[in-house]
């Protein structure tokens, strides 16, 4: 199913992960509002992205406006920030879809799971922004490094950003539709995305990313991820 007509407020859309996605979704042909707390600054990471992709497809707004002037708005901020951010957006994200990226990583000690109260970011948001909104959780195990990388090499040779991805996501939410429309976002961003259940199961997500902060360490790789094999 296509969404190509809708608009994606990345929100922390200034960041690593957020301005991975917001590449290379804006070569998808997305149109991206970049979400930050500095309007200013989410404005400037617009104007350089769009120089980018060599058109006009983001602009920049501040967290709430952002996912005030979208249809799909996806949360790439870091966990010490994520409860503020979903209580700014909590009343413009109503009838929405709200693609959760976060992970519950507690410094110093981000090569161990440490999960929330209640066993996962996600099902809290899901909890705290009520049955009218859609969350839907995805984008765990894949490193923002990589996600970058390979978007920088596929423009350096004129490609479209999405060959050699070998990772794949995981999408977690209790509506099946929604979970159609972030499979296509992974889709579009060069990745392979499973159903893979209920809110509930994103608690494994959550927890897989720790574990592959901890095999990059122990085996001296560089944006481990996970792939689902079967015959």
């Amino acid at each position: 199913m296509s969404d190509l007509g809708k608009t994606i407020a990345i929100i922390g859309g200034t960041g690593a992960l957020g301005s991975a996605l917001a590449f290379r979704w804006g070569q998808s042909g997305y149109k991206i509002i970049l979400g930050s707390r500095n309007e200013d600054k989410a404005k400037l990471s617009a104007s350089k992205l769009n120089n980018l992709l060599g058109k006009e497809s983001a602009k920049g707004l501040s967290n709430r406006d952002a996912a005030n002037a979208s249809e799909i708005i996806v949360l790439t901020v870091p966990f010490s920030n994520h409860n503020a951010i979903v209580d700014e957006i909590m009343e413009v994200a109503q009838g929405k879809i709200v693609v959760d990226t976060t992970v519950p990583l507690v410094p110093p000690k981000v090569s161990r799971v440490q999960l929330p109260e209640g066993g996962s970011v996600a099902r809290q948001t899901q909890e705290k922004l009520g049955k009218n909104v859609r969350v839907v959780s995805a984008f765990q195990t894949i490193a923002a490094a990589e996600l970058a990388t390979e978007t920088s090499s596929a423009r350096l040779s004129g490609g479209n950003g999405h060959s050699s991805l070998e990772n794949e996501v995981l999408v977690c939410g209790n509506n099946v539709e929604a979970r159609s429309c972030v499979i296509s976002l992974v889709e579009a961003a060069g990745l392979k995305g499973w159903h893979a259940g209920p809110i509930d199961n994103s608690v494994v997500s959550e927890s897989l990313t720790p574990v592959l902060i901890f095999l990059n360490k122990r085996y001296q790789m560089n944006g481990s991820g996970i792939r689902i094999v079967g015959h």
